[in-house]
């Protein structure tokens, strides 16, 4: 678990180097805030007591994403190819399938660092924030709390169905969000039925909605975009902006986004370590 001291230096930090990069990294501080276990995932370089480098190891399922920085005045003095060689070195003993290094699509110095490391460019994920559009709440789909141990055999498939995880993936992955203990699991029902999934965390005075998903057999009949109104409705109601992240290829989910009143406003690269 990292302290209060750590997780304001990253932020510090963080401030200081997109300021100076003018582009925004995803280091997910609601995961940082709430860290269990004890695998190394966070990885740290210090100057004189001062942080300047920092590598976050985040996973999801069968895959971990890394994002890191070295501030500004730092740099070209090897620090990130240390963080990096830690944190590719731990993430392996967990046998994971998919490492993917992030780097923000603005960050010349991000991409001038890849071309040193045995990797490949996978995909590109939007950010976007949902600006003020008329919405209508539909009473025939409703968004509830994950509580019974239906709801949970319900998310694991969902899991499977929608992103492509094996079920212990799916298992082990959802356990540990809720030992995390930050995000609202919810179930979206129509009819009685379950037909969906998502979470939604509110950290930093903002929401994000994160595993969103409708099973494939109920897709294309309006249920995604009716939940999305509901949650972003009650999110408002709290005086939060809302956010979420899709992914370039995803034409489909860009678009019921888009139509919600969802706006890209910056985008990450994400490219697959090779070695």
């Amino acid at each position: 678990m990292l302290t209060n001291k750590e997780l304001l230096e990253i932020k510090e930090l963080q401030e200081v180097c997109e300021k100076e990069g003018g582009f925004q990294l995803k280091l997910n501080f609601d995961m940082l805030k709430n860290r269990v276990g004890d695998r190394d995932e966070d990885f740290f370089h210090y100057e004189d007591g001062r942080l300047v480098g920092f590598l976050g190891s985040y996973g999801f399922g069968d895959k971990v994403e890394l994002c890191g920085m070295v501030h500004p005045d730092f740099r070209r003095r090897r620090i990130f190819s240390k963080l990096i060689e830690k944190g590719l070195e731990e993430t392996k003993k967990q046998n994971i399938k998919t490492i993917l290094l992030n780097a923000p699509t603005g960050s010349i110095t991000a991409k001038e660092f890849l071309k040193k490391i045995p990797c490949q460019f996978s995909i590109a994920e939007y950010q976007m924030q949902w600006q003020e559009t008329e919405l209508s709440v539909d009473p025939t789909v409703i968004v509830r709390p994950s509580i019974s141990k239906d709801d949970w055999k319900a998310e694991i498939q969902l899991e499977v169905s929608g992103f492509g995880m094996t079920e212990k993936e799916a298992g082990d992955y959802n356990q540990y969000i809720r030992d995390s203990g930050g995000d609202q699991n919810l179930i979206i029902e129509k009819e009685g039925k379950i037909v969906g999934k998502m979470r939604v965390s509110e950290s930093n005075d903002e929401a994000w909605i994160y595993g969103f998903t409708i099973f494939p057999e109920l897709r294309g009949q309006g249920i995604g975009r009716k939940a999305l109104t509901n949650v972003v409705k009650m999110q408002q109601r709290k005086g939060l902006p809302v956010f979420l992240e899709v992914e370039a290829k995803n034409a489909h989910a860009l678009g019921l986004y888009e139509s919600c009143g969802f706006r890209t406003y910056h985008s990450q690269d994400y490219y697959k370590f090779l070695g």
